[in-house]
């Protein structure tokens, strides 16, 4: 790779830089105000993501000093802290926080690194409706803090009235004009031809979670850009990755989940979290068996979250939100790459 002499330097300016850490130093004060407790867990773990199209960095530990092969104990960088944190909960915690970094293969552009800013948390007792308010609570302390930080009033951007909340079928049948629980993959079809939505030449016009993934992207998020703050909740249940399914009259049921987005951004992903280890095992094996029909590898069978769930998970609701672009958007920069200091190019 070519290497400028440039390259040594942050892709974020020192001030912007500074702005960063003083808008850290907030959320950690907005938190600690509120009885939450700041933890910390590991970020090399046996255990990983439960989500077939997320791909974690995977390498191996050696017991043993100058061995450099791959037949040590395969460990992965954490996607996410959740497995640990909800480990603690199981252990007792009641209502934690953690400010890390998380990776991901294949995540790279305007918004998207390797390797980001994490913030996630969890509570016991509350629901995913408890969280958006939540939510919204800490996103408007943080634009009004980096108001005080920059010469701009980023916060006035944000709606003076509650965020919009739209339940997932809803925001199908305003913004798409068809149902997203209930439509046959043919009417999904029809729906992209007539928005002249272009279907990529491998995608699966058979799979209706594929045509919904599709039409988020193409007719619901351009949509929700133009509202400025909304969250999306009650997914489709296909789409519940560690959330409870509630079970709905005529259809399959929806996942108690939740998304915000600002300006069109995606900034975070809540659950109200699952705590049937048994179900927990079901949907390991069904992504475990998504990624081996993909040829790739396959998701382990066992993990410690599996047995924090046995012993007693309790009931809980837990957010995990991208700092990066949270602070990216409350800047009033355009990309990532202005409020990190060395992307994956530079790191």
């Amino acid at each position: 790779m070519n290497q400028s002499h440039s390259d040594y330097l942050p892709t974020a300016t020192i001030e912007t830089l500074q702005q960063r850490s003083q808008l850290l130093r907030a959320i950690r004060t907005f938190f600690e105000s509120r009885g939450y407790w700041e933890v910390e867990t590991p970020l090399l773990s046996r255990d990983t993501v439960v989500d077939a199209y997320i791909d974690p960095f995977l390498t191996h530990w050696h017991a043993a000093e100058g061995t450099t092969d791959n037949l040590g104990e395969p460990r992965y960088l954490q996607t996410s802290p959740e497995f640990a944190m909800k480990r603690l909960l199981a252990a007792g915690a009641d209502q934690i926080y953690q400010i890390t970094h998380a990776f991901r293969q294949a995540e790279r552009g305007e918004r998207h690194n390797p390797e980001f800013a994490m913030l996630e948390w969890y509570r016991r007792g509350e629901t995913h409706h408890d969280q958006m308010t939540f939510v919204e609570a800490l996103v408007r302390d943080v634009y009004a803090e980096a108001a005080t930080v920059t010469d701009s009033n980023r916060h006035s951007e944000l709606p003076d009235q509650p965020f919009t909340r739209y339940a997932y079928e809803d925001a199908f049948l305003q913004f798409a004009g068809l149902s997203a629980l209930n439509a046959t993959a043919e009417e999904f079809r029809q729906t992209a031809e007539q928005h002249s939505i272009s279907v990529p030449a491998d995608f699966d016009t058979t799979d209706c979670l594929s045509w919904q993934n599709l039409l988020l992207v193409e007719l619901i998020e351009p949509a929700l850009g133009e509202k400025g703050a909304v969250f999306i909740y009650d997914y489709p249940a296909s789409q519940a990755a560690l959330a409870r399914i509630r079970q709905e009259d005529g259809s399959a049921g929806v996942a108690e989940r939740f998304e915000l987005y600002l300006q069109g951004v995606e900034i975070c992903n809540g659950y109200h979290e699952l705590t049937d280890a048994a179900e927990l095992r079901t949907r390991i094996r069904q992504q475990s068996d998504i990624r081996k029909r993909e040829k790739r590898p396959a998701l382990p069978a066992e993990s410690y979250l599996l047995q924090a769930m046995e012993a007693g998970l309790p009931a809980c609701a837990g957010t995990a939100l991208g700092l990066d672009r949270l602070f990216m958007l409350a800047l009033g920069k355009q990309t990532l790459q202005e409020v990190i200091a060395f992307p994956v190019e530079r790191a």
